[in-house]
């Protein structure tokens, strides 16, 4: 088998591609706008410093393909409401793009990486796939139109939804950074923890590395098509995380509680019970994860 992942030198395309490289040749397309060299630091594949909307690079990338896992996008959503046409660009047109190309190579499968932003704020509970999408944002959207895209494609998509992804070499910097790698950082180094608002909003929290198993299974379970959920099926407020964090860090940090952020996104919580029905299980419970975390530092 031979793999390609676009922005294979981001948060989870990194780790996807160093268990890839065990089980296939792998080429990276990045740009590198949100990846980082630094991600790929003893990477033995194929590295291609471009963009998904470069029809004759793409195509380079996708000579001999048989799989692949499309991360490439604009991920922030503040950057995407404030660069709307950028966003739609780079994840809408940029998906067709990787689509119709990898329909011109002969790939047997892409497999998208979505997002749980498409369910807004719809208040439902748990989130199932059949729930009728109400993206709240430029992003939110984008993604929503990938999807669409990829289930009028030519070739075989399954399409994962992740929810809150954390593992090691996720960023903690930046207003908007995720809120496990923040609360981490400001542990170890012994600082307040900042907490928006009461703490008391949840999240459905997935470790990188089942996300890693769940892109595989997409990829490579022939019954699978269509739209998943990836997550943990567990709703974690986000001062139990917080305390959970000083629990594995042995931190005496305090907490800080901050103003709630405007539109954050008060519960989230996934069923995974589709995903479930294909074997795979997520094998990561939070503090397991946070552990894993610790000693990869």
């Amino acid at each position: 088998m031979n793999f390609l992942i676009t922005g294979g030198a981001g948060f989870i395309g990194s780790h996807l591609a160093r268990y890839l490289v065990s089980q296939g040749a792998v080429t990276i397309l990045d740009n590198l706008s949100s990846g980082r060299e630094v991600n790929l630091a003893g990477f033995a594949g194929r590295f291609l410093n471009g963009s998904i909307l470069d029809s004759r690079l793409l195509d380079e990338a996708l000579n001999e393909i048989t799989h692949v896992f499309h991360l490439a996008a604009m991920v922030s959503v503040p950057e995407s409401v404030a660069h709307p046409a950028r966003c739609h660009e780079t994840n809408v047109e940029g998906t067709r793009k990787v689509l119709e190309a990898s329909d011109r190579a002969g790939v047997k499968r892409v497999v998208l990486a979505s997002s749980c932003a498409i369910y807004g704020n719809e208040p439902t509970m748990p989130k199932t796939e059949t729930l009728p999408p109400a993206p709240a944002s430029p992003y939110a959207e984008s993604k929503l139109a990938g999807e669409k895209l990829c289930a009028s494609a030519q070739i075989p998509t399954v399409s994962l939804r992740f929810f809150n992804v954390y593992g090691p070499r996720q960023d903690p910097h930046g207003p908007y950074a995720a809120a496990v790698p923040k609360l981490l950082e400001a542990a170890l180094a012994g600082s307040p923890l900042p907490i928006y608002g009461d703490g008391q909003q949840t999240r459905d929290f997935v470790f990188v590395e089942d996300v890693v198993s769940a892109l595989l299974q997409a990829a490579l379970h022939p019954d699978m098509n269509g739209i998943y959920n990836v997550a943990s099926g567990e709703s974690t407020p986000i001062l139990q995380l917080a305390q959970a964090i000083l629990a594995v860090t042995g931190s005496r940090s305090p907490l800080e509680h901050l103003p709630a952020r405007p539109a954050d996104v008060r519960f989230s919580l996934a069923s995974i019970a589709r995903l479930q029905a294909t074997g795979w299980r997520p094998s990561f419970p939070l503090i397991k994860g946070l552990s894993r975390i610790l000693e990869k530092n």
